[in-house]
């Protein structure tokens, strides 16, 4: 429960409606051997964190809500600060709004803008969009912008690749003519990549890391596997907060990266939303779907935060 406090005037407001004069006596008719004349001992003031282990602590003299909960694949329960909650409800934040006129949309566009830098570096890339539905559609979307840059037809992915990301890809590409080829996992729970550089006309190769398995995929093998010029590396994943530990994919030659982002602050909600994020080399700026926003100066040269590389038509 969300805690809201009440200024001296709200408190007199809400006694005058009651009819009463105190806080004291609105207790008045709980009888004086049932109330509390004593301080309750409370230790503290304590952090968000903390106080959430404390109150942890006491359940378990209970039944917990907090056992450890394996089911999800891909989609775990988070510690998130409340202060994210207060802050995205605000008005002023949270808007269906699309900020086309940055001239009013500052704040939004910044915020937009620091969300693409964070992800470039924690992943290595050059270049983020504002984000797609979740990491299946931002795989789908990464082979759709392959299969533009290359235009080649046929796709090899990994089995160990979220199963559900799969299918997704699936449906994405059933109205096209690619063809998607699926590489076999090895006993050692890594995906066999020797068998790339013997698939014709190969446009793309997705390899998830961490894999569904868990197991962490030595990425930086594939680029030697396959022609660069006519190949393109995708290397997606479902949790993005592995990479505050492992080494980023566009550090181990990647050209696109993707994957889900609600690690990062989204509640789970049932099964979404989700935060799909994609991300990729300088050299296929034009080709990445979805929103940028770029820094520039205005006619005063004062930094401003604007919707780039797209007409304005497209946003509204």
């Amino acid at each position: 429960m969300r805690y809201f406090p009440h200024t001296p005037e709200e408190i007199k407001e809400m006694l005058s409606v009651v009819k009463e004069e105190s806080l004291e006596g609105l207790f008045s008719m709980i009888p004086g051997g049932c109330r509390m004349e004593k301080d309750f001992t409370i230790d503290g003031p304590y952090t968000e964190w903390r106080l959430n282990k404390e109150m942890d602590r006491l359940a378990e003299k209970m039944i917990s809500s907090c056992s450890q909960n394996y089911l999800g694949a891909g989609r775990y329960l988070h510690y998130i600060p409340e202060t994210i909650s207060s802050l995205i409800g605000r008005s002023e934040f949270s808007t269906a709004y699309t900020p086309y006129q940055p001239e009013v949309s500052q704040g939004t566009l910044q915020a937009i803008y620091e969300y693409q830098t964070l992800i470039t570096k924690l992943l290595g890339m050059d270049i983020s969009n504002a984000s797609l539905y979740d990491g299946a559609s931002a795989l789908a979307e990464a082979l759709l912008m392959a299969v533009r840059i290359k235009k080649r037809k046929t796709i090899a992915i990994s089995k160990l690749v979220h199963p559900l990301y799969r299918e997704v890809v699936s449906t994405y590409l059933a109205p096209t003519d690619c063809q998607i080829i699926e590489l076999p996992y090895q006993k050692n729970g890594l995906t066999d990549i020797r068998t790339i550089g013997d698939i014709d006309d190969l446009g793309a190769v997705v390899i998830q890391s961490p894999n569904f398995f868990g197991c962490i995929e030595n990425l930086e093998d594939v680029p030697k596997q396959i022609d660069g010029a006519k190949t393109i590396f995708i290397a997606c994943f479902t949790e993005a907060i592995a990479f505050g530990l492992l080494k980023p994919p566009g550090d181990q030659g990647a050209d696109i990266v993707c994957g889900e982002g609600q690690s990062l602050g989204i509640p789970l909600s049932f099964g979404g939303p989700g935060l799909g994020i994609l991300t990729c080399r300088r050299d296929y700026l034009r080709s990445i779907p979805g929103r940028l926003v770029g820094k520039t100066k205005d006619k005063e040269g004062k930094t401003g935060f604007v919707l780039t590389l797209a007409t304005r038509e497209q946003h509204i």
